[in-house]
């Protein structure tokens, strides 16, 4: 269906109209893991996904009649993004159906990029029944976004340059949505470097491949991080290749996917989308399993909204202890608080919040509850502002983190 050839020729075909994005070497994640990582980086095209390779494509194998009568696609962020681009490029009128819980900005995004935006439903089958009915009346061409040799051959040029990039790779780890990335990237991968291995990664909360190769819960719902490979069924034509290409298949919680976009915007200023730091959290889980190799991990994707990034952020910062909320008590008299503060300033640890609370009935008269929001270095640190304030006669604790150890 799709050979190494195919692969080739979208190559030449998308070459100076899509980014042939880098693949670097990563110092500080090769330290933390111990292995030897390159990242490709796909959050760097101009619609920061690798579905810019696939959408034109399949939008060049278009005829004219085609073209004309128009193009549309069920999607919530990256695919519709990937579409509309190009077909404006290409000036083909396109139609993007949406859920209608899609955050505003994918929204805007992808109307500012040319199409024509429906919202519809509660989920994407319910978008993709919206869809069939806009095509059978409109007579509008289905782009699909994995279950196409075209598509499948556009997504395989990652693989490509990979493998002229880094000849050197022993392993690929890349995200499993439908599986038209992974499925055109081991094509490539394999016909110019034999004996690579191919890992691919799913979120637990949407196991689809993972079930249907291996049996067992595919899981398949549930609100995640990874909303880019958040898919309830493979793709008929890419479950065969992930079959007989890919090596292994591994699942990763949101928690992982949560330490590895933090990682990757804090040692590397990299932004990546839950579906595009998986591939890492994988490495992440199990780095004994690739220890002394060379490991390629594709960054699929950088669309993650603003909100939510400096939400995990924020839980980052608390895990890894350098933002910490104490409670102590002090007496409600002149002084007291300025006296904590020399402390904490003493410890080198910075205030960021103050909380005063003198009317509860459970503090003591004359006593006031205090709680201080601190910015520190680690937890060992925080254990020495603790003991400090103790030493002073402050019995403080740590209130429960901002997040759970587990994320």
């Amino acid at each position: 269906m799709v050979d190494v050839s195919e692969i080739e020729r979208a190559a030449a075909l998308i070459q100076g109209r899509v980014v042939a994005t880098p693949t670097l070497s990563s110092g500080p994640l090769s330290e933390l893991t111990g292995v030897d990582l390159r990242l490709k980086l796909e959050n760097l095209q101009y619609t920061a996904s690798f579905k810019d390779r696939g959408a034109l494509v399949k939008l060049e194998s278009l005829d004219a009649d085609e073209r004309g009568r128009g193009v549309i696609a069920v999607s919530a962020g990256n695919h519709a993004q990937g579409v509309a681009h190009h077909a404006r490029r290409l000036d083909i009128p396109a139609t993007i159906v949406m859920p209608e819980g899609t955050p505003n900005v994918k929204v805007r995004r992808t109307e500012h990029l040319g199409a024509h935006v429906e919202l519809y439903g509660e989920t994407i089958e319910e978008a993709r029944e919206h869809a069939d009915r806009l095509r059978a009346e409109g007579g509008l061409v289905f782009i699909h976004p994995y279950d196409d040799p075209a598509i499948i051959a556009g997504q395989g040029t990652v693989g490509l340059e990979m493998a002229a990039q880094a000849p050197d790779l022993d392993v690929i780890v890349a995200p499993i949505g439908g599986g038209g990335l992974i499925s055109g990237l081991a094509i490539a991968a394999k016909a110019l470097l034999p004996g690579i291995e191919i890992i691919g990664v799913e979120a637990n909360l949407y196991a689809s491949m993972h079930a249907a190769i291996r049996g067992g819960d595919d899981g398949a719902g549930g609100q995640t991080l990874a909303d880019g490979i958040a898919v309830k069924a493979p793709g008929t034509l890419t479950r065969p290749l992930v079959e007989a290409l890919v090596d292994d298949l591994v699942l990763v919680t949101e928690g992982d996917m949560e330490r590895a976009i933090a990682l990757l915007l804090d040692e590397e200023k990299l932004v990546a989308e839950g579906a595009g730091a998986a591939a890492l959290a994988a490495v992440l889980n199990a780095p004994a399993r690739f220890e002394g190799r060379t490991v390629g991990i594709v960054v699929s994707g950088g669309n993650i909204d603003v909100r939510l990034l400096t939400s995990l952020l924020t839980r980052a910062l608390s895990r890894d202890g350098r933002v910490v909320r104490l409670r102590l008590e002090i007496a409600d008299r002149p002084g007291a608080l300025a006296a904590v503060s020399a402390i904490v300033a003493h410890c080198r640890a910075n205030i960021l919040e103050v909380a005063h609370q003198r009317g509860f009935l459970d503090v003591p008269a004359r006593r006031a509850e205090l709680d201080l929001l601190l910015e520190t270095r680690d937890r060992a640190h925080v254990e020495a502002v603790v003991t400090r304030l103790g030493e002073a006669g402050y019995k403080a604790r740590v209130l429960s983190d901002l997040v759970t150890p587990e994320g």
